[in-house]
């Protein structure tokens, strides 16, 4: 059965470069995000097998929505993404329930491993 995953990221373009990948990889793009606010409305309402989330958006950035869809589903599946390879960030998102991490710009084959690994 296909995976469902929810894509979060303010940047139309990262959105349909990640969505390109991951169809190809065999997996179901249930839904798009631009914001934290849209992430955890999403997430309630199409209850995905895994997200993909950026950190840097306005509203609400993506390492508060992940700790609030934590907060809805424990065991939620959350992969962030960012241009910023900054330790900080790694580690608050990590320390708050991420899966893994991706650094944009994405390597096609570096995103499919993060989410195979995830469903392990």
């Amino acid at each position: 059965m296909k995976k469902n995953i929810l894509i979060v990221d303010d940047a139309a373009f990262m959105r349909m470069m990640i969505k390109d990948i991951l169809t190809k990889g065999g997996y179901n793009i249930v839904g798009e995000a631009a914001d934290g606010v849209q992430a955890v409305e999403k997430f309630k309402e199409l209850k995905p097998d895994l997200v993909t989330m950026d950190i840097t958006m306005p509203e609400k950035d993506g390492i508060a929505a992940l700790k609030e869809i934590k907060e809805l589903d424990a065991s939620a599946k959350v992969i962030m993404c960012s241009a910023m390879g900054q330790q900080s960030m790694v580690i608050d998102a990590i320390q708050a329930g991420a899966k893994d991490f991706i650094v944009k710009p994405f390597q096609s084959d570096r995103v499919l491993e993060a989410i195979q690994k995830t469903f392990g």
